[in-house]
């Protein structure tokens, strides 16, 4: 079992360490403050724990199985990042001139950041077809199929709570540099710019 958990971090790691959606709204919002970041971190893991249970129960099989379905998914995950592209290139473009202060200003709801992360993470059909696939390797044999698969789904977003709390940690940390006005709209539009890229992708995938 140690050996199976062990093993399990270890690809959860790698999962964690690959750059997606996630991790760039993540730092994205990391810029704005270390409580927008890791609210941030906890809806996206809120939307990894739920893909988990779902996979666990054997639904996501049914999105894998119906092309339609997933298309559906597909469609609103690539509006859902385009969204999320342009408005974070509207704001470093408000930005221009603004003080310090209006950076802030613009990040006031700590249920925005939560329900940006959760939204991004659930409108990811590939989160959900993912889970499926990943969480029933990882069962040792003879074990219980479903507590099983529930507890793996747990430890998976708790442990990358974690992990992406080292990103909003580091940012944190970077906060004298990224501060400055044009380093941080620079930073959104970049971000921006890479959530549009990645949306159009989704939506352009057979």
């Amino acid at each position: 079992m140690l050996s199976t958990l062990l093993a399990f971090l270890g690809a959860c790691t790698l999962i964690a360490a690959s750059p997606g959606p996630s991790t760039v709204l993540i730092i994205k919002r990391s810029l704005r403050s270390r409580r927008s970041g890791f609210l941030t971190v906890l809806g996206n893991e809120t939307g990894v724990f739920i893909w988990g249970v779902v996979a666990a129960f054997g639904l996501t099989a049914l999105l894998a199985a119906s092309e339609m379905a997933y298309d559906v998914m597909r469609i609103v995950g690539a509006a859902v990042l385009v969204a999320f592209g342009v408005q974070t290139l509207w704001q470093a473009h408000r930005s221009k001139g603004a003080v310090d202060g209006g950076w802030e200003d613009a990040e006031k709801s700590g249920w925005a950041s939560y329900r940006g992360g959760l939204l991004l993470n659930l409108a990811n059909p590939k989160a959900a077809i993912f889970a499926m696939s990943f969480l029933p390797q990882f069962v040792p044999e003879g074990a219980p199929h479903l507590p099983t698969m529930v507890g793996l789904a747990a430890l998976w977003a708790v442990y990358e709570v974690g992990y992406y709390g080292l990103y909003v940690w580091f940012v944190g940390r970077m906060k004298a540099v990224l501060s400055r006005t044009g380093v941080r709209r620079r930073l959104e539009q970049v971000s921006g710019g890479v959530l549009l890229l990645l949306g159009a992708r989704l939506a352009l995938e057979s």
